[in-house]
């Protein structure tokens, strides 16, 4: 009796920890399912990039999921198939892509055009897995490409950096149909990336190491169209502006937006060379940051409200100092003013973070 009372009472405590976690983040619950995960391994012969995705070498990787909405479970999937499969070797990472599309069209012709603007995939990649210092990558049908790197997401008052070319990048497009020409029906496109790593680097060695892994996501643009005057043309609004288009990922953001890096999907480098995924457990401080993040999207919606920061937890609604994060406990708490806040979260063991308003993380290993 005693075993099974004290049995009883942990399974109670895990229980009620979960709930309490689960609590914490109720109201914004996309923002915080876990991400998509994908082991990319190694080839020791790099695929010729041609647009042809058939090529032997690609049967070393295994195809991802086929994309979701950005919004995830909160909207329909897809009615065209989206996927993907990678490799790398000792400088490159390979990115093959198949989409299915019954209209080929594309407008614009010049490099570093606003890309999106046309039917479009992207990728953003996040090396460091900091958030900051991070590069994006469109390529639309006639493969033109727009590259950037930004400094930080737009969300904490930054601008791109469009002059930013990837140095070394090689890619091509196939049409299964033909561009422009509504007159018959296609099927769709493939897309193949090389990207030196040295052309991705933000600081320590260029090159991942087997098992490290990056943040990244991709997404395709997908816009609603009718033929006119024998050309494709965006559906409008009884205003004339055009309806918004429809962007499908591989991991979904919870949210229309692909600038929150912290959202993204993780990327693990395996040296393995056989096709499929392994599992990947999320690392116990990413974990911990989810706490960071759950204040500091409050803390945004509270300055909106109050032109100020709320100034400790209770203000942005969340009732709970303590959370069992890998049966260990962590304390969170947060200062704020009319112009800063900084969010705690610590162990007491391993380590703390904070984040700040502008949406910095910091780590601080206890000695």
């Amino acid at each position: 009796m005693f075993i099974k009372r004290n049995l009883l009472t942990a399974i109670a405590v895990v229980i009620g920890q979960y709930a309490v976690a689960q609590d914490a983040f109720k109201g914004m619950d996309n923002l915080f399912t876990i991400p998509k995960s994908y082991t990319v391994t190694y080839t020791n012969q790099p695929p010729t990039i041609d647009g042809n995705i058939n090529d032997a070498v690609w049967q070393q990787a295994a195809w991802t999921d086929k994309f979701e909405d950005i919004e995830g479970s909160l909207k329909p999937k897809p009615p065209l198939s989206t996927q993907m499969k990678m490799l790398w070797n000792d400088s490159c990472l390979f990115i093959a892509v198949k989409m299915q599309e019954p209209h080929l069209w594309a407008k614009l012709t010049k490099h570093d055009q606003v890309i999106f603007h046309d039917n479009d995939f992207e990728m953003f990649i996040d090396p460091n897995n900091d958030g900051r210092d991070y590069f994006e990558i469109e390529v639309n049908q006639i493969n033109k490409i727009f590259d950037l790197f930004l400094s930080k997401p737009y969300r904490d008052k930054t601008g791109p950096l469009v002059s930013w070319d990837t140095p070394g990048m090689e890619t091509a497009v196939q049409l299964q149909g033909t561009i422009n020409n509504p007159a018959d029906k296609d099927t769709g496109w493939t897309v193949e990336f090389k990207i030196p790593f040295t052309a991705i680097k933000t600081g320590g060695t260029a090159m991942p190491t087997d098992g490290a892994f990056w943040r990244i996501n991709f997404s395709r643009v997908e816009w609603d169209t009718q033929v006119k005057d024998g050309k494709y043309v965006k559906l409008t609004d009884a205003t004339g502006k055009d309806l918004p288009e429809h962007n499908w990922v591989w991991s979904p953001q919870g949210v229309i937006n692909m600038h929150y890096p912290e959202r993204w999907g993780y990327l693990q480098f395996t040296r393995k060379q056989t096709a499929g995924s392994q599992d990947f457990k999320v690392p116990y401080s990413d974990l911990q940051k989810q706490y960071l993040w759950l204040v500091y999207y409050n803390q945004q919606k509270y300055y909106q409200q109050h032109h100020a920061y709320a100034a400790n937890l209770t203000e942005l609604g969340i009732s709970s100092t303590e959370f069992n994060i890998n049966d260990i406990k962590n304390t969170l708490s947060v200062e704020g003013s009319a112009y800063y806040f900084l969010a705690r979260i610590a162990d007491g063991k391993e380590s703390t973070w904070t984040i700040n308003n502008d949406g910095l993380l910091s780590s601080f290993k206890l000695p």
